[in-house]
């Protein structure tokens, strides 16, 4: 994985490279007990998991001092990966099952990473004002639209208007409905030539101003 991460991340740092392969290592431990990674899927952690996060920061380059909701982020994906890429911008993980939040936060206690705070509960509880809610297999875009509009602040700073940005599979136009013509699809083989990412895309649906 190291020369993976290196290919499509030129300017990743030694320690940025050591923490992603400690969480790695960390999901295949704590999985064991609380599954937050399909047991089956868990020897594919490294692709279809922690590289997948990544494709957001394949995406757009969050700057300095944003601030990112991850939505339904059960054991910390994408949050994590992406905390570990842009150690300037503050990440926010939310997800109602406890014991996967207590995974997410045993993983950032190990690997050393301090711009990440985390809340057990739902959206709705949720207080803090984000540039960006991201979100991945979590519900459907529209129903994370509804549930996360609250949150978006409306003074953008990054190359991007603020938004909701996901990870998809299956139909995204379908499913978008009326927020296909305002939503941007990109499909992550454009980023990653692994065949899992062949049916993975992103979708950004602007949400600021």
């Amino acid at each position: 994985m190291e020369e993976l991460y290196r290919k499509y991340f030129p300017q990743i740092t030694d320690r940025q490279l050591e923490q992603l392969q400690m969480m790695a290592g960390l999901f295949r431990e704590l999985n064991e007990n609380v599954n937050v990674v399909s047991r089956k899927d868990i020897d594919n952690i490294e692709i279809n998991h922690i590289l997948h996060s990544l494709a957001i920061a394949k995406y757009i380059s969050f700057v300095p001092g944003s601030t990112v909701i991850d939505l339904g982020t059960g054991g910390g994906l994408p949050g994590l990966p992406l905390a570990v890429m842009f150690p300037d911008v503050k990440f926010h993980l939310i997800d109602r099952i406890g014991k996967k939040v207590k995974v997410s936060q045993e993983i950032a206690k190990r690997i050393g990473l301090e711009n990440v705070t985390f809340q057990h509960g739902d959206m709705g509880e949720c207080k803090v004002m984000a540039d960006f809610v991201v979100s991945r297999a979590v519900t459907d875009q529209p129903t994370l639209i509804k549930i996360s509009r609250k949150n978006i602040s409306k003074e953008s700073k990054n190359g991007l208007p603020n938004g909701l940005i996901t990870l998809k599979g299956g139909d995204v136009k379908q499913e978008l409905g009326n927020y296909e013509s305002i939503s941007e699809i990109l499909p992550i083989s454009n980023y990653f030539s692994e065949p899992f990412f062949e049916t993975k895309k992103i979708v950004y649906t602007p949400l600021g101003g």
